[in-house]
């Protein structure tokens, strides 16, 4: 019977130590969407300012 409850508390002890991997994982997870969420708009504040200076250059063009 000792073997059993040995096995019980072996198996306990891995399903808590994969719990634990699965929370950081969700943890990295949710840090990379953050990461990712603020790249996009860096990009889309590029993005902006590129499309405004072409704007002013082709005004430039046309006024010169």
């Amino acid at each position: 019977m000792s073997e059993i409850a040995s096995e019980i508390s072996a198996l306990r002890a891995a399903l808590a130590a994969a719990e634990a991997r699965a929370s950081a994982a969700e943890g990295a997870l949710v840090a990379a969407k953050s990461e990712l969420t603020q790249v996009k708009a860096v990009a889309s504040a590029a993005e902006d300012m590129i499309r405004h200076l072409r704007l002013q250059i082709a005004k430039l063009r046309r006024e010169q």
